[in-house]
């Protein structure tokens, strides 16, 4: 994956990386950390201008958390219940944490909007209870790109960084990304192995 991401920036410049981010946000695992670090050691290099990969890729990483919120609000939670009581075992999910999420994220669903935006489980998925929950889209969108362009910020300095130090950063940031993938695969296989519904929880 690695030479793919690298070859599809060298050669689409900007519009490659909003290509990438939205695609990341919208069809994973193109993973934000490989896209925005490249481009950040292509800064390194002056192959590339910092302000024009921001925006780039912020517009981009928008633009895919929008489409998955549409989706999720055109949806609406009436529609979700028959699926997370028929998958809830997949999603490690019941009905009734949907509902109190729905109500917590009607109430502060701004703020959890912003903040998972730096966290790399959750920041895709937080798009989908938002547009179920039916947020406001012009909200929606200022605090995504808000939290997004914060994100890409200290993902592209860090590519910098090392592209200024590291004749082998690239392979370094294409290892440090699958590791994180790695380490997200094991972390969803324990969830489906250690979850109980509730019901069955209680009973014990």
């Amino acid at each position: 994956m690695n030479e793919w991401v690298i070859s599809l920036i060298e050669g689409g410049g900007y519009w490659g990386i909003l290509l990438l981010m939205m695609l990341e946000n919208i069809v994973p695992p193109i993973p934000s950390e490989l896209i925005m670090g490249v481009a950040g050691i292509a800064i390194a290099h002056g192959r590339m201008d910092f302000l024009s990969v921001l925006l780039a890729g912020t517009v981009g990483s928008t633009l895919g958390n929008y489409v998955l919120f549409l989706g999720a609000d055109r949806l609406g939670y009436e529609r979700l219940k028959p699926f997370i009581e028929r998958w809830g075992r997949w999603l490690t999910l019941e009905w009734h944490e949907v509902e109190r999420a729905g109500t917590f994220f009607r109430k502060h669903g701004h703020w959890v909007v912003f903040l998972l935006r730096f966290m790399p489980m959750f920041r895709t998925m937080v798009s989908v209870p938002a547009g179920l929950a039916h947020m406001r889209h012009g909200t929606f969108l200022l605090y995504t790109a808000a939290g997004v362009a914060i994100w890409n910020t200290l993902l592209i300095l860090a590519g910098r960084w090392l592209g200024q130090r590291f004749a082998q950063a690239e392979a370094w940031i294409g290892w440090a990304t699958l590791v994180l993938a790695a380490g997200g695969a094991v972390w969803y296989l324990w969830r489906i192995l250690s979850w109980k519904p509730s019901a069955e929880r209680r009973s014990k």
